[in-house]
């Protein structure tokens, strides 16, 4: 009795389960045919996203750009090697190969490990401290055997420290009780402002092929480093020009700081990342750059008579030529629209941009240090 009931229910489900048509052909029924297609939808996006992401079986291969989904299509006169939607693993690992974002990667990974040292360096030969009360003949001592130990590494700049350190040693010397340093606050600030602009910009080309949500998150981070690091390269320059002018002091920094947070804000629209809006983005950073010319016109009308207002001034007239280069370079993305694909693995103009953007930076930083030299010698009383 039990069997056969077991039997009716299994027949029973049967039929409620298929429907017969007209022609002999059993159908699913509705909510089993709902089913079967969610499963096919689902087992479809998995399949189309494994193909997307260009990696199988634990390996990953390059695509070309017609291959890329929309939100990595950035530069159309880059033909090929391009990371695809790879495992967060994958992307990381991909520092230590080669493909079309390898030079951008090292060319500021390197820029950063440059001026992390440039920050060591004068933090270890530019005194930080306030107090001026220690002997000059031992700082002077000190001064000279750490400037030989990393001469090496920092023998491009080596002058300008050298004469930062005999200034501070002199002062030392001379009045140690009864003068103090410029305050070093603007100098670091702008070092930090480069590192971050640097370290973004290097994790940004890294990580950016993983996810769309990832590549948005990394290029807001990188369009805050290029803002960070305009917005602190006008901290020394305005800082240590208007020392003695507090109000033209305050007034140009307060512009900069306004100016960079509201950039900022306009970077975290969406469009502002797309492919459209390249000459917009580089018309807004250059406007920001441009900007600097207030103050340092400003500078020179008052201390033209001073040494070192004119040379910092030189010094930023070859910072804003480096950065003009670059966001030209950058905007019309020259050299590959000439020749595409010529240019896929190295050349390209992004990389010649980051470049660029190194050397502005190093330029500014040498202008900082005298802009320290110049205040320790001659602080507003």
């Amino acid at each position: 009795m039990v069997v056969a009931n077991l039997t009716v229910s299994a027949v029973t489900l049967g039929k409620a389960a298929f429907a017969e048509n007209n022609e002999g052909q059993f159908l699913l029924s509705p909510v089993t045919d709902l089913m079967m297609q969610q499963q096919q939808q689902q087992q479809g996006k998995k399949e189309k996203k494994k193909e997307k992401s260009s990696c199988s079986e634990g390996k990953c291969k390059l695509v070309n750009y017609n291959s890329l989904p929309n939100f990595l299509k950035h530069n159309e006169f880059i033909l090929d090697y391009y990371r695809s939607e790879w495992p967060m693993k994958h992307a990381i690992l991909s520092i230590f190969s080669i493909h079309n974002e390898t030079v951008n990667v090292w060319t500021h990974l390197i820029g950063f490990i440059f001026f992390l040292a440039l920050t060591v360096g004068a933090a270890m030969i530019v005194p930080v401290g306030s107090s001026m009360a220690s002997s000059g003949a031992s700082d002077l001592a000190n001064v000279s055997s750490t400037i030989t130990d990393i001469s090496g590494s920092l023998r491009l700049h080596h002058h300008e420290l050298v004469a930062l350190s005999l200034s501070t040693a002199n002062l030392t010397g001379a009045t140690a009780d009864a003068v103090e340093q410029a305050t070093r606050w603007p100098f670091y600030a702008y070092l930090c402002g480069a590192m971050f602009c640097l370290l973004m910009s290097s994790t940004c080309h890294l990580l950016y092929c993983h996810s769309e949500h990832t590549c948005y998150l990394m290029l807001r981070l990188d369009y805050a480093g290029i803002i960070a690091l305009i917005v602190t390269s006008f901290y020394p320059l305005v800082y240590y020009s208007f020392l003695c002018q507090p109000y033209f002091q305050y007034l140009y920094l307060s512009f900069i700081t306004v100016f960079g947070i509201a950039a900022l804000l306009v970077s975290l629209v969406p469009v502002f990342e797309t492919p459209e809006f390249r000459t917009v983005r580089a018309g807004l950073f250059a406007c920001m750059a441009l900007s600097g010319l207030v103050p340092i016109l400003h500078k020179v009308l008052l201390f033209g008579d001073q040494p070192e207002a004119v040379l910092t001034a030189g010094y930023e007239a070859a910072m804003g030529a480096f950065y003009g280069i670059g966001v030209i370079v950058y905007a019309t993305r020259i050299p590959e629209r000439w020749m595409p694909g010529k240019f896929d693995l190295a050349g390209h103009s992004h990389q010649l941009f980051h470049v660029l953007v190194i050397a502005g930076a190093y330029t500014h930083y040498l202008a900082g240090l005298v802009y320290l030299r110049w205040r320790d010698l001659e602080a507003c009383h």
